[in-house]
């Protein structure tokens, strides 16, 4: 495992990682709340990403997650970053994984108004250098938890 799921920081991986943010969101609007991040392996060449939920994706599912990530990145979203404490990313609403990594203060990465996290970065500044988001394959991980591979073009 790569340490916070990243490769490396060149310019792709920093893109996918970006793109991991927006299909975050997609998923949870598309397949509901309980979706959280389990863990992400994010190389040049593409984004792999486990997430919780209990059932195969449908093929309209999968598509509207990629409309909904696509359109962000039409959209040419800015990205921005502000450190603040755990506590008050919470107050603003900002999602947040493995909560016993973060120390004291964190980073909140909000693209748009579409996504809030908390996250070590790096990212992009605008989505729409991004190109087009597509997911190659979706299956199964472990029980409960759900795998997607996806590529930008």
């Amino acid at each position: 495992m790569f340490k916070s799921g990243l490769a490396d920081h060149s310019e792709q991986v920093i893109k996918y990682h970006t793109s991991a943010h927006l299909m975050l969101t997609a998923l949870r609007k598309v397949l509901g709340e309980h979706v959280s991040q389990k863990g992400s392996n994010i190389t040049s060449e593409r984004l792999r990403f486990d997430f919780s939920h209990p059932e195969k994706m449908t093929p309209e599912q999968i598509k509207q997650v990629e409309d909904m990530v696509n359109e962000k990145i039409q959209e040419d979203l800015t990205v921005k970053v502000e450190e603040m404490s755990l506590e008050e990313a919470k107050k603003h609403g900002a999602m947040g994984v493995f909560e016993s990594k973060y120390g004291e203060k964190v980073k909140v990465y909000t693209i748009g108004d579409f996504s809030q996290e908390i996250c070590g970065g790096p990212h992009i500044e605008h989505t729409g250098v991004l190109g087009k988001f597509k997911i190659i394959k979706e299956e199964s991980s472990s029980a409960g938890v759900r795998r997607i591979k996806a590529v930008l073009s």
